[in-house]
C-alpha cells in the first residue's frame, strides 16, 4: 500500500529516480544466497564490460544511464550502496522497530517482559489496563494512556516540534547512492521488453520514454545484449532518491501575502513548478474561488510530495486560510488540490469541490507539521499515488468532517496518513487501492465512516513484483518520512469493506487497531494477516520486518482467519459483548498470540487454533469440533 509510501503514497516520476537493486534471485532463496548471487553478476559485468561480446553481458545488473540513443541504452554499471538509518548508524540488530533489535516498546500496560515472552494483558485486556478502551484525545490517537506515544527527541511535531534532523551519512530512513565500477554496458530496447516503474508499494507498466539519463536500472539482458526486462527503481521506501535538500516550493502564478478577503476569483497557473494560488504568511478568506492548475511540470515528484511545489493551491509560513465554496481542477503531475505545508500553517476549507488527474496529485495534501481542517468536501483523485486525503514527510493534523472522497488511480488510498488523521460522518471509496493506509508513528481515527477499498493488485505485471493485497495497510516503509514507533488505527460505527485482499496487513511496525461496533464485509476469509515482507521494497530487513499488533474490539462483531507469523506478535482482547468467529493460526503455532475473552464476549472457532495465552473462561469458547491449543496443549 508506501500501499497505500502504500507510502500510499507509493509516488513517482521517472525523472526523479534514484534508486537502489535489489537483485533477482531463485525465489525460496536465503538473503545470503540473494546477496552472493549479487556480487557474483556484478562481477561477471564488470569483467565483461568492454567487451565486444554480447554474450559476456547478459545476466541481471544495476546501472545507471549516461545516454540514450534511440533504443539503444549506455550505461555506466556498478552498485548501490545502502545509505545511514535515523541517526547516522547503521541498522540495527534486527531491524524491529524498537530500534536495538528488542520488542518494540509498546505504551504502559503492554511492555514486553525482559524474558523475551509474551506480555502479560493487563486486568481487562485492554491498553489502559482498566478494561475500558484507550480515551481519544482530541483529533487524535489511541494510547495505553490516552496519550499520543512520545515521539523522540529531534521529531516531527508532537515531539518538540521541530523537523528530524538530517543523520549524518544520509536521508532518515536509509537511503542508496549509486557506486559506479568504472565500466559501461550498452544494451538494446526492443517491443518485447518488459518496463516498469516502480512505487513505494508496487509498481506498474512502464515504456522506454520513462528511462531517463540518469535513471538507476536493474536489467536482465539477453545473451545477444537485449533487454529482456527493466525495472526502473524507485527507493523512496529506504531512501534512495528523495525531494532536495533544501525546503523546494517551486514558484506561484498568484501569490497573497497580505492579510485580506477574496471572492469569485479565478487563478490558474501553467508553468513548471509552479501554484496557481499561494497564500504566504497572511491571514486570509477565500470565497467562492476557482483554482485551475491545468500545465506545467513537475521537475521533482519528492519535492511536490513533501513541498507542495506544482500543486493548485499552498499555504505556507504560518498562513492561516479559510476557504469556502472553491472550485479546484488540476491536470498536471503532483497537481494536489489543496496543500497545507509547515507549522503553524493552517488551512480550512469547507463545501469546495476538488478533481485532479495525474499522478503524485492528492485532494487535500498536509506536510511538515501544518494542520488541515476540511468539512463537506467532494473530492475525487484520477493519478496513481494520489490519495484523496494524503500527507507525507513531517506529517501533521489533519480533521475532516462530512463530504465525500474517492480515487481510482493504483497506489491511491482514500487515506494516506503519515500524520494524525480523525475522519468523521464521510464517504471514503478507493476503486483500484485498499482503502487505508497508515505510515510510522502515526494514526487514523474514523467515526461512522463508509469505507470501500478494492486493491487491484501489487501494482505490476510481472513475476518480479511481490506484495501482498489488503484492504488496511499498518507498516513502516523505513523512507524517513514518517517516524519510527507506535501506530494506531480506530474505527467507531459506520462500515469497511474489502472489495480484495485481508482486511487488515499489518507489517514492519508496531500499532494498536481498536473497532467499535463497526460492519466489517470481508473480501476473503482472511481478517487480520500480521507477518514480515520480503523487504524488497525497504520496509525493514527480511526475516526480522514483522508486526506487533494489541487489537481491541469492542462490542464488536468479527469474522474471519487471522495469521500471525513466526516473526510476529498479537495481544487480542474481545470486550463488551463483542464477539469473534473464526480462527487463530489454523496451520500451527507460529509467532506470540494472547487472547483475552471478556466475561461478556464469545469465540466461536471455525479450524483449530494456535495460541500461546488465553485469558478468560473456556466456556465462552464455541469448539464446533474444533480444538483451542495453548502453547500446543489442547485446553477445551
Amino acid at each position: 500500500m508506501k500501499a497505500g509510501k502504500l507510502k500510499c503514497r507509493q509516488l513517482v516520476t521517472v525523472l526523479c529516480i534514484a534508486c537502489m537493486l535489489f537483485l533477482v534471485a531463485c525465489g525460496g532463496q536465503a538473503a545470503e544466497t540473494g546477496d552472493s548471487a549479487a556480487v557474483a553478476v556484478n562481477e561477471a559485468v564488470s569483467d565483461a564490460a568492454g567487451s565486444e561480446s554480447p554474450e559476456a553481458q547478459a545476466g541481471t545488473l544495476t546501472v545507471q544511464v549516461e545516454s540514450i540513443d534511440g533504443n539503444t541504452v549506455t550505461a555506466a554499471s556498478g552498485t548501490l550502496e545502502q545509505q545511514a538509518m535515523p541517526g547516522g548508524g547503521d541498522m540495527p540488530e534486527g531491524d524491529l522497530p524498537g530500534g536495538n533489535g528488542e520488542m518494540p516498546e509498546m505504551p504502559e500496560g503492554f511492555e514486553p517482559g525482559a524474558d523475551g515472552e509474551m506480555p502479560e494483558i493487563p486486568e481487562g485486556g485492554t491498553p489502559g489496563g482498566d478494561g475500558e478502551a484507550p480515551e481519544m484525545p482530541e483529533g487524535g490517537m489511541p494510547g495505553g494512556d490516552g496519550e499520543r506515544p512520545e515521539m523522540p527527541e529531534g521529531g516531527t511535531p508532537g515531539g518538540d516540534g521541530e523537523a528530524p534532523e538530517m543523520p549524518e551519512g544520509g536521508m532518515p530512513g536509509g537511503g542508496a547512492q549509486f557506486l559506479a565500477d568504472g565500466e559501461t554496458v550498452t544494451f538494446t530496447l526492443t517491443d518485447d521488453t518488459i518496463i516498469t516503474v516502480e512505487f513505494l508499494a508496487g509498481s506498474q507498466d512502464g515504456t522506454a520514454d520513462d528511462i531517463a539519463v540518469g535513471s538507476v536500472l536493474e536489467v536482465q539482458l539477453d545473451a545477444d545484449g537485449t533487454a529482456a526486462y527493466v525495472n526502473i527503481k524507485n527507493l523512496s521506501a529506504g531512501g534512495g532518491f528523495g525531494g532536495s535538500g533544501a525546503v523546494t516550493n517551486g514558484t506561484s502564478a498568484n501569490t497573497i501575502s497580505n492579510d485580506s478577503t477574496v471572492s469569485g476569483e479565478t487563478f490558474t497557473s501553467f508553468g513548471d513548478d509552479e501554484n496557481a494560488l499561494r497564500v504566504d504568511g497572511a491571514t486570509v478568506t477565500l470565497e467562492n474561488v476557482t483554482i485551475e492548475k491545468t500545465g506545467g511540470e513537475s521537475s521533482n515528484t519528492e519535492d511536490g510530495d513533501f513541498y507542495g511545489q506544482n500543486a493548485a493551491f499552498l499555504a505556507l509560513n504560518g498562513a492561516t486560510v479559510e476557504i469556502s465554496g472553491a472550485t479546484v481542477n488540476t491536470s498536471a503531475v503532483n497537481g494536489n488540490g489543496i496543500f497545507s505545508y509547515g507549522e503553524g500553517t493552517t488551512v480550512n476549507v469547507s463545501d469546495s469541490t476538488i478533481r485532479t488527474t495525474e499522478n503524485n496529485s492528492g485532494g487535500i495534501q498536509t506536510t511538515g507539521g501544518a494542520y488541515m481542517n476540511a468539512t463537506n468536501l467532494d473530492v475525487e483523485t484520477q493519478g496513481n499515488s494520489a490519495a484523496a486525503i494524503r500527507t507525507d514527510r513531517g506529517g501533521g493534523t489533519v480533521t475532516v468532517n462530512g463530504g465525500t472522497y474517492s480515487t481510482s488511480g493504483t497506489g491511491s488510498p482514500a487515506v494516506y496518513s503519515t500524520a494524525d488523521i480523525t475522519v468523521s460522518d464521510a464517504t471514503l471509496t478507493a476503486t483500484a487501492s485498499e482503502a487505508v493506509v497508515v505510515e510510522g508513528q502515526n494514526s487514523v481515527t474514523l467515526e461512522n465512516c463508509t469505507v470501500t477499498g478494492n486493491m487491484q493488485g501489487t501494482y505490476g505485471s510481472t513475476e518480479k513484483t511481490s506484495g501482498h493485497i489488503h484492504n488496511i495497510m499498518i507498516y513502516q516503509s523505513m523512507s524517513g518520512d514518517a517516524e519510527v514507533g507506535h501506530a494506531a488505527f480506530a474505527a467507531t460505527g459506520g462500515s469497511i469493506t474489502a472489495q480484495q485482499g485481508d482486511m487488515f496487513y499489518i507489517t514492519n511496525t508496531s500499532c494498536i487497531i481498536t473497532l467499535s461496533g463497526v460492519e466489517l464485509t470481508l473480501a476473503n476469509d482472511v481478517l487480520l494477516s500480521v507477518e514480515g515482507n520480503d523487504a524488497s521494497r525497504g520496509w525493514g530487513t527480511a526475516g526480522a520486518n514483522g508486526g506487533d499488533v494489541s487489537f481491541t474490539a469492542q462490542a464488536q462483531q468479527l469474522t474471519g482467519n487471522i495469521h500471525v507469523d513466526e516473526i510476529s506478535t498479537l495481544e487480542l482482547a474481545l470486550q463488551d459483548g463483542s464477539s469473534f468467529t473464526g480462527s487463530i493460526n489454523s496451520d500451527g503455532q507460529k509467532g506470540a498470540v494472547a487472547v483475552t475473552l471478556g466475561a461478556d464476549s464469545t469465540w466461536t472457532l471455525t479450524a483449530d487454533c494456535y495460541i500461546t495465552s488465553f485469558d478468560g473462561d473456556i466456556a465462552n469458547v464455541t469448539a464446533d469440533g474444533y480444538t483451542l491449543y495453548v502453547n500446543g496443549e489442547a485446553i477445551n
